[in-house]
């Protein structure tokens, strides 16, 4: 089985986080874990085939925002929402309220209606 590296707090990089956060659909994602807590990688209902949707996910990985945990032949995904509090207070809780308001969320998931 391989091994999953996430980084430790300290090397979980502004920069990094910021850039994970860019893209549409890694935001979905996010704003769907912070309040369904931890799922399966497949459960995400997003508009890309399954090799995209885990280039996304090792891109939130590999940027510290989240932690995915290998579970027999399912990879489990949860927010590491305290790790990001810690290192930068208030940020994913503003990324958050600001998506949650805007209306990407709705292009996303009906893009025949934006």
């Amino acid at each position: 089985m391989k091994h999953l590296h996430h980084p430790d707090i300290a090397d979980i990089h502004l920069s990094t986080v910021l850039y994970a956060l860019s893209d549409p659909i890694r935001l979905h994602v996010v704003s769907e874990l912070s309040t369904l807590n931890e799922r399966p990688c497949g459960d995400f209902q997003v508009p890309v085939v399954k090799s995209t949707m885990s280039h996304h996910a090792r891109t939130l990985r590999e940027a510290g925002v989240v932690n995915i945990r290998v579970q027999g032949t399912q990879r489990l995904i949860s927010l590491r929402t305290e790790d990001l509090e810690q290192r930068f207070p208030g940020l994913l809780s503003s990324i958050l309220a600001a998506y949650d308001a805007s209306d990407e969320k709705k292009r996303l998931l009906c893009p025949e209606q934006g």
